[in-house]
């Protein structure tokens, strides 16, 4: 079993989570309840929510669910205010939420664009804005954007997501210098192709595996875990000086 790092800094730091009921987000979540933090997560799924914060509970850990559908802009704000009545002012932010849906840019509709970007990139924006305030007022905090690598390598079929994923970029380093002054870190996270449930109930054929260990320096599959540990990094007071950048965890794909 790997080892891995426990990071001081991060024991009883009030932590809020994006789409954290499943996937990489429940592995996030999963990953700061073992540094003792105090974790709240958001996600439209009642039923995954639920279930992982009451089997998190029942170690001992301090986690928060609130149902919050994030491409209801009007619901962002109200969601992280009761999470922050139940875990405390929040320190860090992760914006995690994303759904990588195939499309044919032939069938894209501007109602469809609106959901898709509502869905991977206009929530982030809203949920900074929520939670900016309390950290400005503490002096600190540290706020962690989940990218993806699909736009670093030209992937085709889903140029709505590559689109919004792209953006989070420019969004990062530009709240990364605003709120900069106030000592608070903003970061950019960048998957490569992460064996999900999903992905590998929906994506992972044996070609399409195939073909991507080829595009990828190093020969394993990339597993959730490893993203949850990169943003406990960025998190933590190791990465202080850490802002406005892109960190891969994408085994040289791109």
């Amino acid at each position: 079993m790997t080892a891995f790092a426990l990071y001081p800094s991060l024991k009883g730091a009030s932590v809020a989570v994006s789409g954290g009921a499943s996937g990489i987000g429940a592995e996030i979540v999963r990953a700061f309840a073992a540094q003792g933090s105090r974790v709240g997560f958001v996600d439209f799924d009642r039923e995954g929510g639920e279930r992982l914060a009451a089997e998190l509970s029942s170690e001992g850990s301090e986690v928060a669910f609130e149902f919050c559908d994030l491409r209801e802009a009007e619901a962002i704000g109200p969601a992280f205010e009761r999470l922050a009545a139940r875990i405390g002012p929040v320190g860090v932010l992760v914006n995690n939420a994303a759904r990588d849906d195939r499309h044919d840019w032939r069938d894209v509709t501007p109602a469809y664009y609106d959901e898709r970007i509502a869905t991977n990139l206009r929530h982030m924006f809203f949920a900074i804005q929520a939670v900016a305030p309390g950290m400005i007022e503490a002096g600190k905090g540290s706020i962690v954007n989940m990218g993806s690598n699909s736009w670093w390598e030209a992937s085709g079929g889903m140029p709505v997501y590559t689109t919004s994923k792209a953006a989070v970029h420019g969004m990062t380093r530009s709240f990364a210098r605003d709120l900069g002054p106030h000592r608070i870190r903003v970061n950019t996270v960048v998957p490569g192709w992460v064996m999900t449930e999903r992905q590998k109930e929906k994506w992972a054929t044996p070609q399409s595996l195939e073909r991507h260990r080829q595009n990828q320096c190093l020969p394993d599959l990339i597993d959730p875990v490893y993203l949850a540990r990169m943003v406990l990094f960025l998190a933590s007071d190791d990465a202080a000086m850490c802002t406005a950048s892109n960190y891969m965890v994408e085994a040289g794909s791109i």
